[in-house]
């Protein structure tokens, strides 16, 4: 016969097991299905991304894309095609998988969110650029339709996301960029970039590496099977064709390219050397830019490297009588010129 005490403290032991497993909203089971309920639908809306993507592009989506474009098995593909069907956000037509008309609309709303949401990313906080695109892969899922509105009315809405992919109106409608992919156009030739394809991430990668950005000025020097090699102001870029191809521009006439300011990247300067800031890189935006702007760091102003951190990042300089502290990835967006012209008092 159990001990009454032992009896006492197994039964308070299995309520609390209980309560804690099942209580409403906050139990384990009912948080593991709200989890369960989440992912299941994010993975369904991911697949109506990438058929969308697929149809845009004039590629025929299958099972087997949609798992590789999903991480995920073709058992799984098939499962969330079954459900799309069943929603009927899908059909299938001659064997091939297409967006009904409501399928279509739903896709392009999640695509909307993910491009605000990276704009907002991009104009409102100091998130790195190579955050971006994780960030909204998350968030675009949590944004309500009324959320969405409102996000896009703060931004001003905004045509193009900071790639410059075009985001989708409320009624669905696209504006494309005119664009062509850079390794189709003639040597010599000035270019604008409009677009910077953030898919797949390891391509991404190498253009941000690169420091290149939608609005930059651009001139094909070399182009073969192997490389291409092009200058943006006055400083070279080499990349592989494959990567390059990720990079669209629209041509200019000659006499509507801005005038190219001489200079160098302030991260070049050392310990007591001063220069003129004459260039701030597009690819410094949003919360960074304003920050930078209050500082003081505009064309004209004059910058000296007062000291680095033992570990060379980040570097002090003083503007304007006062010390601020820049990393290098931003100093080096910053051009100046080593040969400060005197102001005339």
């Amino acid at each position: 016969m159990l001990n009454p005490l032992i009896a006492i403290l197994t039964a308070a032991a299995v309520t609390i097991l209980v309560w804690l497993l099942f209580r409403p909203r906050h139990g384990l089971i009912p948080r593991w299905r709200k989890a369960s309920q989440i992912t299941d639908r994010v993975l369904l809306e991911d697949a109506l991304k990438h058929i969308q993507r697929c149809e845009r592009h004039g590629d025929t989506p299958s099972l087997s894309s949609i798992a590789g474009a999903l991480d995920i098995s073709v058992n799984e593909s098939a499962r969330i095609a079954t459900e799309l069907q069943r929603m009927e956000l899908i059909i299938l037509e001659h064997g091939e998988l297409q967006l009904t008309t409501i399928g279509r609309e739903y896709a392009l709303r999640i695509i909307r969110a993910h491009r605000l949401w990276e704009e907002y990313l991009a104009e409102k906080t100091g998130f790195d650029e190579s955050e971006w695109h994780d960030q909204a892969d998350h968030y675009e899922h949590l944004l309500s339709p009324e959320e969405t509105k409102d996000l896009a009315q703060e931004l001003g809405n905004p045509v193009y996301d900071p790639h410059g992919d075009p985001i989708p109106s409320p009624t669905g409608e696209f504006k494309h960029h005119p664009g062509k992919p850079l390794t189709s156009m003639d040597l010599d030739k000035p270019l604008r970039i409009v677009h910077i394809e953030d898919e797949p991430e390891d391509l991404y990668a190498q253009l941000v590496a690169e420091n290149l950005a939608p609005g930059m000025y651009i001139r094909i020097m070399e182009k073969s099977p192997q490389r291409l090699r092009f200058w943006i102001g006055d400083e070279e870029h080499v990349l592989a064709p494959i990567v390059a191809a990720n990079i669209s521009v629209v041509p200019m006439p000659e006499e509507n390219l801005p005038q190219i300011q001489p200079g160098i990247p302030l991260s070049t300067l050392g310990p007591g050397e001063k220069g003129q800031v004459v260039a701030i890189s597009p690819r410094i935006r949003g919360a960074v830019r304003r920050r930078m702007m209050d500082l003081g760091i505009l064309p004209g102003t004059e910058i000296e490297v007062e000291m680095k951190s033992p570990s060379g990042d980040p570097t002090a300089y003083k503007i304007r009588g006062a010390l601020i502290a820049l990393r290098e990835e931003q100093a080096k967006l910053i051009q100046v010129e080593t040969e400060v012209k005197e102001q005339s008092l």
